[in-house]
């Protein structure tokens, strides 16, 4: 495999496959079989999963929400989704755990890097969720830092489009693919791979992110093989 240890970015929206909101069972199931085959393979994974598909602070706080209890719910979010998909985990005999930001016991254990380590060196998956645990973060930072945390190879960045593109590929058909980017060219063009902060703290501790899309499933086996199914965002 060509990386020993990810973190893997998961969006909440793609988690509801369409319906826009909830989970939808046989997309939990595809992603807990791509990921158990790579645990088989030998590679260690952490995984950050948003919340979207349960509820977004962003958007609540447009709809009159208190903006930091609006991210309090939004981390919220992400720990259903996250126990949601160490139960389908656990259903197909791949050992999980799930770190929780702020302490929440016993719905997860309280996260440190030591003890995400500790648990994908055992061949468990770390399933980190409640983002940084403080508001005004998305996921894509809690992931970016949860990557550099842990000393992932890669963070990747599972999305519902198959790499980073010139414009939004779904808005505009004369949209063209990067198969390799740098952090400034995607901060130049305002390309929306991840949030400012993201970007930048990727940047700042020269982590490389790659964006592929993970509901094609067998994308992740081949991605972690070297074939070319996404962009790869780095210093260059």
């Amino acid at each position: 495999m060509k990386y020993n240890r990810i973190l893997l970015k998961l969006s909440g929206e793609s988690l509801a496959a369409g319906s826009g909101h909830g989970i939808d069972t046989d997309r939990l199931n595809s992603y807990a079989t791509q990921i158990k085959e790579m645990v088989d393979a030998g590679v260690q994974i952490g995984i950050v999963i948003g919340g979207g598909n349960i509820f977004r602070g962003l958007s609540g706080a447009s709809k009159g929400f208190d903006r930091v209890k609006g991210d309090q719910m939004g981390m919220l979010a992400t720990v259903i989704n996250s126990l949601a998909l160490s139960s389908a985990l656990e259903a197909i005999g791949q050992g999980a755990q799930v770190l929780t930001a702020t302490a929440m016991f016993p719905i997860g254990e309280h996260y440190s890097k030591w003890r995400a380590i500790e648990q994908m060196e055992k061949g468990n998956v770390a399933i980190i969720s409640g983002g940084t645990g403080n508001p005004y973060f998305t996921t894509d930072t809690g992931a970016a830092l949860r990557a550099i945390e842990i000393e992932a190879d890669v963070m990747l960045k599972g999305t519902r489009v198959d790499g980073v593109y010139t414009a939004d590929p779904e808005k505009d058909p004369t949209a063209t693919k990067f198969n390799e980017i740098s952090y400034d060219e995607v901060l130049a063009r305002g390309l929306k791979v991840m949030d400012l902060t993201a970007t930048a703290l990727c940047k700042e501790n020269s982590m490389p992110v790659y964006v592929f899309n993970m509901d094609i499933e067998g994308n992740l086996r081949k991605m972690l093989e070297g074939e070319n199914v996404g962009t790869l965002v780095s210093a260059r």
